[in-house]
């Protein structure tokens, strides 16, 4: 059964929506790469040009989280009612704006608020905004091209990590801020500008939605709050127990006894991520997302409980890492191609910002929580509470897989 959806009237042509791809490609990563990957690089020399502790400061950046996932769904719903490339291009700006005040700010509490005001413009440019972008500009073709970008956008960290320790040996973290600022200006709002422009173009209308099989139709209507729960709990329980462990993926392999190899075990998570999401989109591209949802959401639980299990076996801990760089490869992707697949593309853009929140929310405190199970119940204690999270999130999402199937 054919379901009406909102798409564009006229679809681009194959290179106009892989130049898409890959212009947001590169706004994602300085976009990811600026206002969240730095900041880790960043911190103590901040912290010490404000007489702060650094935990002050990795306090503010988790409150910035929670205040993102609150914005969220408002974000959402303005993407939904003038078009993700209007909202980026403003997210561009008030990245810029930011970063400027951040790098400029006198004391620590004023470069709170900026980092606060950072990761809330984050709802505005980041991954969320993307994937709808791309679904208004390349309506059924947007499942596959969210996987292509977020292949590309997978090296923000692998760029940005080693770009910002190398300016750093160089230059002050004012001035980086402050050239930052200028990338999103000079680069990312012009990338938004067009997309903006397109909007004007390829403007709603109402057609068929032709899916990728039979069984890839959007779920029931009566059946969609009940899966739109599964699966933003699912995702934010399974995210909780990543962002706990990728918080502080090294010092966590120290404590259980890796050593020195704990740093090169936790740099094979970034290339897994990359690999993956090249095999999905080779082989996956065409499978209903739910498959690669369940595959990676299942590969999270087994690799910290292949840590718990071999501690402090270095081959263990390379291939929970490894593992896990799967597990989150796939979650990125999945979290834009599911929820389209299983309620179409009305309202996509305010129903990812209501996801967002639930998930930026649990994110925000994961870390202090696997913080309180290291330093009071000590590493393994913390690890296997990780893995009854992400176990529980598997639960979540395979109660949505079974409900999905059951009507097809």
């Amino acid at each position: 059964m054919e379901q009406a959806v909102a798409e564009p009237r006229e679809r681009p042509s194959a290179a106009s929506a892989l130049v898409t791809v890959w212009w947001l490609g590169l706004s994602q990563i300085i976009g990811y790469g600026t206002l969240y990957y730095s900041f880790s690089i960043l911190a103590d020399s901040m912290a010490a040009s404000f007489k702060w502790p650094v935990s002050w400061l990795y306090a503010a950046f988790s409150l910035a989280l929670f205040l993102s996932g609150l914005v969220a769904p408002a974000a959402g719903r303005r993407i939904d009612r003038h078009g993700a490339g209007l909202v980026m291009m403003f997210g561009s700006a008030s990245a810029a704006m930011t970063l400027f005040v951040g790098a400029l700010s006198p004391t620590g509490f004023v470069f709170a608020a900026a980092l606060i005001a950072m990761q809330v413009t984050g709802a505005l440019v980041l991954y969320d905004a993307a994937f709808a972008a791309l679904v208004q500009a390349t309506g059924t073709e947007a499942r596959q091209r969210i996987i292509y970008l977020t292949l590309i956008a997978g090296f923000a960290s692998t760029i940005f990590w080693p770009l910002t320790a190398w300016l750093h040996r160089m230059f002050d973290w004012r001035e980086i801020y402050g050239a930052f600022a200028i990338a999103n200006l000079v680069l990312c709002l012009p990338i938004h500008a067009v997309l903006a422009r397109q909007r004007k173009h390829f403007h709603s209308t109402t057609v068929a939605r032709t899916p990728f099989q039979a069984s890839d139709e959007p779920a029931p209507p009566a059946l969609q709050p009940r899966l739109l729960w599964g699966v933003t709990v699912g995702f934010a329980v399974a995210g909780f127990a990543l962002s706990a462990i990728l918080a502080q993926l090294v010092p966590l392999l120290t404590a259980l006894g890796i050593g020195d190899s704990a740093l090169a075990c936790s740099a094979l998570f970034g290339p897994a991520q990359v690999l993956v999401r090249f095999a999905n989109m080779l082989v996956g591209a065409r499978r209903h997302p739910i498959i690669a949802t369940l595959i990676g959401l299942a590969m999270l639980p087994t690799a910290i409980a292949i840590l718990a299990l071999s501690t402090p076996l270095t081959a263990g801990a390379a291939l929970f890492s490894v593992l896990l760089g799967f597990g989150s490869g796939l979650k990125s992707i999945v979290q834009g191609t599911l929820p389209l697949a299983l309620f179409g593309s009305v309202g996509y853009g305010a129903r990812l910002g209501q996801m967002a929140a639930v998930r930026q929310a649990l994110a925000a405190v994961a870390p202090f929580v696997l913080s309180f199970f290291v330093e009071n119940l000590g590493a393994n204690y913390g690890l296997w509470a990780m893995v009854f999270a992400a176990m529980l999130g598997l639960a979540c999402m395979t109660e949505v897989a079974w409900l999905y199937w059951r009507r097809h």
